[in-house]
């Protein structure tokens, strides 16, 4: 039987369904969320997001040779909502990245990183450096 396909293996994008998530969402640094997830979404045009693993999602949505739905190979960053301290993030390739600046955080044997931002003046100090591994993300999925 073939594995069913969602539109985050299709790359195909459904920012109407995060528009819905975050206005239902209740956490002390929602404008945090908001900041992040348009920073993401402009740093290249070929990100799209969705809605899976219970919170926004951004992956590659520019074409791609075919690979096995539970691969995530689109995947870029994922937001957790699992504390109200901060925002964390997590990267499942984002040990593939050049992280310069130090701000991913994690040691897992299956290269994911997580960022964390406590506030708006962290997400805005860190801002650079996300865009970048963002970047570096983007183009080793364009190869």
């Amino acid at each position: 039987m073939a594995k069913k396909e969602t539109n985050l293996t299709l790359g195909v994008s459904e920012p109407e369904k995060v528009d819905a998530f975050i206005q239902k969402l209740n956490h002390p640094l929602i404008e945090v969320v908001k900041y992040v997830r348009h920073l993401i979404l402009d740093t290249d045009k070929q990100i799209g997001e969705g809605i899976y693993w219970n919170a926004p999602t951004f992956f590659f949505t520019g074409e791609m040779k075919p690979f096995e739905p539970k691969e995530y190979k689109r995947y870029i960053v994922g937001f957790v909502f699992n504390r109200q301290d901060c925002i964390r993030m997590v990267l499942l390739q984002g040990a593939t990245a050049n992280d310069s600046g130090k701000v991913l955080e994690g040691n897992f044997k299956d290269n994911r990183k997580l960022i964390v931002f406590k506030s708006m003046d962290d997400a805005k100090s860190k801002e650079k450096e996300f865009k970048d591994i963002i970047k570096q993300l983007v183009k080793l999925m364009e190869n």
